[in-house]
């Protein structure tokens, strides 16, 4: 079996494939991979921000304390770790 690679794409929703080193008759299985661009990725307003579970996660945490102080303290620690 002989893998092809092409990464291009010339105009949106269209591949052209041309002198592939196949011979009329010969079975040839296509698969495509895509891989998600930036502008594929969601992106959240401020207002879907605040009305998420994501704002106040920590809140009820008794671990935490003042978020600032709990915030530095990790990052503190994460450049001191041992890479």
């Amino acid at each position: 079996m002989t893998t092809i690679y092409i990464h291009t794409i010339e105009r949106d929703g269209e591949v052209y494939l041309s002198n592939l080193p196949f011979k009329r008759g010969q079975v040839v299985e296509l698969q495509i991979h895509v891989t998600p661009s930036e502008n594929d990725v969601p992106k959240m307003t401020a207002q879907q921000l605040a009305e998420s579970d994501i704002v106040g996660l920590w809140q009820e945490r008794d671990d935490v304390g003042d978020g600032l102080s709990f915030a530095r303290r990790l990052r503190t620690q994460a450049q001191q770790r041992e890479r």
